[in-house]
C-alpha cells in the first residue's frame, strides 16, 4: 500500500517537545479503514464526580477505532496536563472510539495514577488504565521475587512473594523525580540483585527506558540499571511493560480488538511506536513529551502519522478514518 510523506518547516530542537510548529512527518495510508461490525454496545457509567460517561465497547462504523493512549508525555508532563488533553479525550469518547490508557509508569499504583488523571480533568475508570505492575503480578504470581521498586507500587504486586534473599526472580521498576530513586537503586541494592542473579534468579524489568521527559528536562531512567545488571550477570532481562508483545496483547484483549484495527498513540519511538508496530498495530506519534525531531529524522521507525499533540488527534481521526 503506497505511503505519502509530507514535510513541513522545522523548529528548534528545544521547542520540539511542546511546539505545534515542529517538523511534521505525516504518513497517510490510503484506505477505507477500519471496518467494523454493524453493532455497537454502549455502557454508561457515573464517575465519582457525578459525571456521566458513555463507554463504547464495540465498533459500529468505519469512523470508530480502538485506541491505546500512552499517559506520560502524551496527556501530561511531570503531572502538568498538556494543552487540550482533557478536551481531546472527551471528544474521542463522544466520537465513539474505544480507549485504553497504557502506561509504563512504574512508581505509583494504578489507583493513584487514575486519580491523578481525573484531577487533571480526564475522565476514566480505573479499569481503563493498564500498568506494568499488573503485568508483573500476572507474570510472577506465586514466585519469590527481589523487587527494586518504589514503595508506592508494592500494593499492585499482589500475589508475588517479596523477599530479600533466595529469590527466584529479580524485578526492577522505574525511576521518579524524588530522592527515593537513589535509595531503591543504591549500589548495595544493585549488588544484592546481582548476587541473586549469580545464584540463578531470572531478571525482569517493568520497562527498559533509557530516559524520560520531565518539566526539568530529560532524566535518566532505570533502563541504565537494567543494562548494567544484564552486563554484569551476563543475562537478558524480560521486559514486562511496553514494548513487550504480551503488554500489547493484554491491552487488545481488554478492548476485544484486533491489532490491525487499533491505533497506538505515544511519544516514544521505541516503546510506543516500534513496540506497537511489531504487534501489528497502527501508530501515531505525538510531538510532545520525549519527542525529538532529530530522532524521528534519523530513525528507521516510521509511524503511520505524526500529530503536534493529543489535542489534534480527534480532528486527525475524523479526517482520516
Amino acid at each position: 500500500m503506497p505511503i505519502t510523506r509530507r514535510f513541513c518547516a522545522g523548529v528548534r530542537a528545544e521547542d520540539a517537545s511542546t511546539s505545534s510548529r515542529a517538523s511534521t512527518l505525516l504518513s497517510v495510508r490510503c484506505a477505507c479503514w477500519p471496518p467494523g461490525p454493524l453493532e455497537r454496545e454502549n455502557r454508561s457509567s457515573i464517575s465519582s464526580r457525578g459525571r456521566l460517561t458513555e463507554r463504547v465497547t464495540r465498533i459500529d462504523s468505519p469512523g470508530m477505532a480502538a485506541i491505546l493512549l500512552d499517559v506520560d508525555g502524551v496527556l501530561h508532563v511531570s503531572g502538568e496536563a498538556l494543552p487540550g488533553a482533557r478536551e481531546a479525550i472527551a471528544e474521542l469518547r463522544r466520537a465513539g472510539h474505544r480507549l485504553r490508557f497504557v502506561s509504563n509508569n512504574t512508581t505509583r499504583s494504578r489507583a493513584v495514577v487514575a486519580n491523578e488523571l481525573r484531577a487533571l480533568g480526564i475522565e476514566l475508570d480505573d479499569s481503563e488504565l493498564q500498568t506494568t505492575a499488573a503485568a508483573a503480578a500476572r507474570a510472577l504470581a506465586g514466585r519469590r521475587v527481589l523487587a527494586l521498586v518504589m514503595v508506592g507500587l508494592v500494593s499492585d504486586l499482589e500475589g508475588i512473594e517479596l523477599v530479600g534473599e533466595g529469590a527466584e526472580a529479580v524485578l526492577l521498576g522505574g525511576a521518579d523525580e524524588t530522592e527515593e530513586t537513589g535509595r531503591v537503586f543504591s549500589y548495595m541494592n544493585l549488588a544484592r540483585a546481582f548476587g541473586e542473579l549469580e545464584l540463578g534468579a531470572e531478571l525482569y524489568c517493568l520497562h527498559k527506558n533509557r530516559w524520560w521527559q520531565t518539566s526539568r528536562g530529560p532524566l535518566l531512567d532505570s533502563g541504565a540499571f537494567v543494562a548494567g545488571l544484564e552486563y554484569a550477570a551476563d543475562v537478558e532481562a524480560t521486559v514486562l511493560g511496553k514494548p513487550s508483545p504480551a503488554y500489547f496483547e493484554a491491552a487488545l484483549e481488554a478492548l476485544d480488538a484486533e491489532p490491525e484495527l487499533t491505533w497506538m498513540v505515544g511519544d516514544d519511538l521505541d516503546s510506543d511506536i516500534a513496540g506497537a508496530q511489531r504487534y501489528g498495530l497502527r501508530t501515531i506519534l505525538v510531538r510532545t513529551g520525549k519527542f525529538r525531531p532529530d530522532d524521528l529524522e534519523r530513525s528507521t521507525i516510521v509511524p503511520d502519522a505524526v500529530v503536534s499533540s493529543i489535542a489534534f488527534l480527534p480532528e486527525w481521526l475524523e479526517r482520516s478514518l
